[in-house]
């Protein structure tokens, strides 16, 4: 397995973790599907490199530093519908199709039994109804899927772009938990698209000029069953805490941005535009800046922070820890974010606006950052830098290959 150990070396124990079992809802054989923790079968230690394991360990290090006991996490991965897919790279071509019955390119098509219109157009699929919407049907049976597999869906709707853009969110929950909760939620959504004749892709930017898919991914800290998020007083209800996490993640974005966004195609989302999260600031309502306070309320449960910047090509377990350790880095350093800016930055004066900073533009800045900057994912042995080199060096030869 690509990243793990070396061919002499290669056996591995797998300890089933018995919370994340559920039935298969797509195999004609009854079928359990549960996750596992990887071991070193003559150890029997936890492998530094399972990403499931870094993830508990991340947990493990928020306890452990006394700022809370519980980090709440709930991504919303983003994800297109399509119906012909096809790709080749040979020795005389190189190209890439794509093909959507709903998709806006397709109002002057020839269609059997008729063109009957109802098209979603570029960027106008928020919250569509039928017939424009296409794909009611297919979101709610994704969602009885869910549901039978344990997850509390909170809402399913047509996103921004053409083709069927989606988004179904479900229930936060711990960090670990959250992640496990996103591959099965991949899982369902791929398999789902597939028995009704479709291709269903969480690729961060598939269709050119039209909106990317992101993950957006909410965050908070709590303590002894207490939100220690909220203060009445501060910008957006946020604490101190909160604001010093922010702090944190504003710092070490560039790095983390080597594992939230960690595909080529994942720097063609991170574009001006299409809402794309490309600045390094946060704000209450500014979706263009990476770090959003959703508007909550005066509920102290409810608030968290929303960091933008991911996209769903990530590895969960590996991205929300990065995530954790550099909000729990900002909170012991008290790391101040600046100022909130809530104007349109798309409209700021050119001399103002290059004075914004910018989440990387390549997946080669990003790598680099991460060489830089990685110290704060090695506190409490989360990470590992043999795993970080690792990491670095295969995103390297993604790179070197085109």
């Amino acid at each position: 397995m690509t990243g793990f150990q070396k061919i002499h070396e290669s056996d591995m124990a797998l300890l089933p973790d018995p919370t994340t079992a559920f039935i298969d809802p797509f195999r004609k054989s009854k079928t359990l599907v549960v996750n596992f923790f990887v071991h070193d079968p003559i150890t029997k230690e936890a492998y530094s490199r399972d990403p499931r394991n870094i993830a508990r360990k991340a947990e493990a290090y928020l306890a452990s530093t006394g700022i809370g006991d519980t980090a709440f996490f709930a991504p919303e991965a983003e994800f297109y519908v399509f119906d012909d897919i096809r790709f080749e790279t040979s020795a005389n071509q190189s190209y890439y199709h794509i093909d959507s019955e709903a998709g806006a390119w397709n109002t002057g098509r020839v269609e059997t039994g008729g063109n009957r219109g109802y098209k979603v157009q570029y960027q106008g699929g928020y919250f569509p109804v039928a017939p424009l919407d296409h794909f009611c049907d297919l979101r709610d049976d994704i969602v009885r899927h869910m549901t039978q597999a344990g997850l509390v869906v909170e809402r399913a709707h047509h996103e921004v772009g053409t083709a069927g853009q989606a988004e179904i969110n479900w229930r936060f929950d711990t960090m670990l938990a959250s992640a496990d909760n996103l591959m099965k939620f991949k899982y369902l959504v791929k398999n789902t698209a597939w028995e009704a004749g479709k291709t269903a892709t969480f690729m961060p930017k598939p269709i050119f000029g039209e909106a990317g898919s992101g993950q957006h991914c909410h965050m908070s800290i709590w303590d002894s069953g207490k939100p220690l998020f909220y203060d009445e007083n501060g910008y957006a209800g946020l604490s101190d805490l909160a604001r010093w996490y922010i702090g944190g993640i504003l710092k070490h974005a560039p790095a983390l941005v080597a594992f939230t966004n960690p595909t080529l195609n994942s720097y063609h989302r991170l574009v001006p535009g299409f809402e794309a999260p490309v600045n390094l600031v946060y704000s209450q309502r500014n979706r263009s800046a990476c770090i959003r306070i959703p508007i909550t309320g005066a509920n102290p449960k409810a608030k968290r922070i929303e960091f933008r910047c991911p996209d769903p090509s990530s590895n969960p377990y590996l991205s929300f820890a990065a995530m954790l350790l550099a909000g729990i880095d900002g909170i012991q350093n008290r790391i101040e974010p600046g100022e909130p800016i809530d104007k349109d930055l798309y409209e700021l004066p050119p001399e103002e606006h290059a004075e914004v900073p910018q989440v990387p533009t390549t997946l080669s800045e990003a790598l680099a950052a991460l060489a830089a900057d990685q110290e704060f994912l090695l506190a409490g042995g989360v990470f590992t830098p043999d795993l970080i080199q690792t990491w670095i060096e295969l995103k390297q030869a993604e790179i070197d290959a085109f």
